[in-house]
């Protein structure tokens, strides 16, 4: 479960970057995942789409580090 400290900041603050927080950990996703039956379709097309996203993240790396190399960016 993600915690923050709140100081000396406003409530709204503290409110957004916890909610960040979650939003990072998968919280409010695995929370609709046990709420609402997924179908079979569905399941697959989330997955594929986390695959591409995937292959697109490792693909952009491969690109900066080739840049990179080559002493572009």
């Amino acid at each position: 479960m993600p915690k923050i400290l709140v100081k000396n900041a406003p409530i709204e603050v503290a409110l957004r970057r916890f909610k960040r927080l979650c939003e990072k950990a998968g919280i409010p996703t695995r929370i609709r995942q046990i709420a609402a039956f997924e179908k079979p379709a569905e399941k697959r097309k989330r997955e594929k789409a986390a695959e591409r996203k995937r292959a697109l993240k490792k693909r952009s790396k491969e690109r900066e580090a080739r840049n990179k190399d080559r002493g572009q960016l």
